[in-house]
């Protein structure tokens, strides 16, 4: 599972640079074309450079969930024992596995909504865009299953499983 997982985090970072390397495209057009009057104002790079950032933004967050890098309130006092600290972590990631089933249930709806509209400029179908919200909840699903079981094994005292497995 560990492999299957160290997988998807990849892609996801791929995907994610392949992305950021796009957006500097229509940046720069759209920055050139204000002061080179050579270069013709095109309206597409705008919603082009805004859809690509929804999805930098919703990749970045599933990478997040991975590395427990998201951010969170400490609302508990320190944690002494491994139990606490693997009690305090379940709750966490508890919490974002509701929040990933929302995203999943609300997500599907979103993308089925999606499926009949295009974007007003570049024509793109909007399910392209939609789609992030379904999976982003599937994917942190499946990384706060791997720190769920984590956290099980810090509350019975045993070393994380994942540790020095390959």
């Amino acid at each position: 599972m560990k492999r299957l997982l160290d997988f998807i985090e990849q892609a996801l970072a791929v995907l994610m640079t392949a992305l950021f390397a796009i957006l500097i495209v229509p940046v720069t057009m759209q920055i050139l074309s204000r002061y080179v009057d050579a270069i013709p104002r095109f309206i597409w790079t705008e919603e082009i450079a805004r859809f690509c950032f929804i999805w930098i933004i919703m990749l970045g967050a599933m990478i997040a969930v991975r590395h427990d890098s998201h951010f969170d309130v400490d609302l508990l006092p320190k944690p002494r024992t491994s139990f606490g600290a693997g009690l305090a972590k379940a709750i966490v990631h508890v919490t974002i596995l509701i929040i990933a089933l929302c995203f999943i249930y609300y997500g599907i709806e979103f993308t089925q909504q999606g499926m009949m509209q295009s974007s007003e400029i570049a024509d793109l179908p909007m399910v392209t865009i939609y789609i992030a919200w379904p999976l982003a909840g599937v994917v942190w699903t499946l990384f706060v299953i791997e720190k769920l079981v984590e956290d099980t094994a810090l509350i019975f005292g045993h070393d994380t499983p994942t540790e020095g497995a390959d």
